[in-house]
């Protein structure tokens, strides 16, 4: 079974730090970013399969990002990260795709939980497009019978 890899985004240094080696102490295989632009190149470079994206960004905010995910890689599962001045961002964000949304300060069960979630979600879509393509490549047994 692959094994899930979190991008975490958020302009605060010191939370991303924090909240890298706390997630890997857990086990967690996590990159990090401190821009919108950033993380999208690492999206590029990582196999990521789950973004906890910051709302209040300088330059490329959240919500920019999370269209910009969205629209380059439709897979990849977004959670909001937000506190109480941008709720209305946040709700924009599930709009534009995201699957959830954290309300900062956050703890690290609380961010688990929803990236697992989410990583979850997505090994779902992935599963029914397997079976989708597959069943574009095998023939029922009815299709094999009519052209004997």
């Amino acid at each position: 079974m692959e094994k899930m890899k979190m991008m975490l985004v958020d302009d605060e240094e010191r939370f991303l730090s924090t909240t890298q080696k706390l997630l890997a102490k857990k086990g967690y295989d996590v990159v990090t970013a401190s821009s919108g632009v950033e993380a999208l190149e690492k999206i590029r470079i990582h196999n990521i399969h789950v973004v906890i994206l910051d709302v209040k960004m300088p330059g490329m905010d959240g919500n920019a990002t999370l269209k910009e995910i969205k629209r380059q890689f439709p897979l990849v599962e977004v959670i909001m990260l937000t506190g109480h001045a941008t709720m209305e961002s946040a709700i924009d964000g599930l709009k534009s795709g995201a699957m959830d949304y954290l309300m900062k300060p956050t703890d690290i069960d609380e961010i688990i939980l929803k990236a697992e979630e989410a990583f979850g979600k997505r090994q779902g879509l992935e599963e029914k497009i397997r079976v989708a393509r597959m069943r574009k490549l095998v023939k029922s047994p009815s299709e094999i019978i009519r052209e004997s």
